[in-house]
């Protein structure tokens, strides 16, 4: 099994998913490290040749090239039957693959799977999605970040799904199991996205190409989540607003969906804006919050 975990400056962090990683899953399996450019030497501290413990090897992007290029550079040439693509972050509870990889096997249709993921004080965050409708995504942005509750935002996130497994629209790229013949199937990850949206638009690429994305909430990890991004988080916070508007546009092409388009771009620029200005004032965490309330990803290498 072939497990990529795309690293940039991880530190202490990737020593403790590597350790748990040995406890979560059962089969062979080989670890690669897709680094972005790390400066604080993790992922060279990180690498060993196999023997009794699994190998890591260290694969260097030539730039920061962003998530889903290092995942895709990470995947690629693997016979494995399953790719792992996970955050650095990311802790797993023992067995959590195993059961990744069985909740597979029920769904022989499962493009990807994806686990309960915990915060680190314990709540579970909403990982498996639908779709945003253009105006439950609208309002999601424009009301997300300051009223959390808002029917949009919550219908957007499922917030209140139960916590059984089932088929849904996407999944949180921070921790997802992948089959490879479905990756293969739509060419992996949009490069095209620098961080943020590509899991989202992965799992409707999917879906498209008729697989299914399954949520398994038998299998648990903590994400301790934000750690890369809030050392730049004026910049991630771009980021994010140039995704956003790469989906919407992608998603709504066409000279009638031009309209709508205009008001999503001129509603992220405020926005940005916004977010900008109480950075400014010395709010560090609005750029890393309000990337969980956007139709968003949960990818953060």
């Amino acid at each position: 099994m072939r497990v990529v975990i795309v690293t940039y400056s991880p530190g202490p962090t990737l020593a403790m998913c590597l350790a748990s990683l040995g406890r979560a899953l059962s089969v062979p399996y080989e670890v690669v490290l897709a680094d972005n450019g790390s400066t604080d030497g993790a992922p060279e501290a990180a690498i060993r040749p196999g023997g009794e413990t699994a190998p890591v090897r260290l694969l260097r992007m030539p730039a920061n090239l962003g998530y889903g290029v290092a995942a895709n550079a990470g995947a690629r040439n693997t016979e494995s039957e399953w790719i792992l693509v996970t955050n650095p972050d990311v802790v797993f509870e023992p067995g959590a693959v195993d059961e990744m990889i069985a909740a597979g096997g029920r769904w022989p249709r499962a493009g990807s799977v994806g686990p309960a993921i915990l915060t680190p004080d314990g709540a579970v965050y909403p990982s498996a999605r639908s779709v945003p409708h253009p105006v439950r995504g609208v309002a999601h942005a424009a009301l997300g970040w300051w009223w959390t509750s808002n029917p949009w935002t919550v219908a957007y996130r499922r917030e209140r799904s139960e916590l059984a497994e089932h088929a849904c629209d996407w999944l949180s790229g921070s921790c997802l199991l992948v089959r490879s013949a479905a990756w293969r199937s739509v060419g992996g990850f949009d490069p095209g996205y620098f961080m943020y949206f590509e899991d989202l638009d992965l799992g409707e690429r999917l879906g498209g190409a008729g697989w299914l994305n399954v949520y398994a909430p038998t299998a648990r990890v903590t994400h301790e989540g934000g750690h890369a991004t809030s050392r730049q988080s004026a910049r991630m916070a771009a980021a994010h607003h140039d995704s956003a508007y790469r989906y919407v546009s992608r998603r709504w092409p066409g000279w009638r969906a031009a309209p709508f388009r205009l008001v999503v771009r001129f509603g992220l620029a405020a926005r940005l804006a916004l977010t900008r200005a109480l950075n400014i004032l010395g709010s560090g965490k609005v750029a890393t919050r309000s990337r969980e309330h956007l139709p968003d990803s949960s990818s953060d290498d």
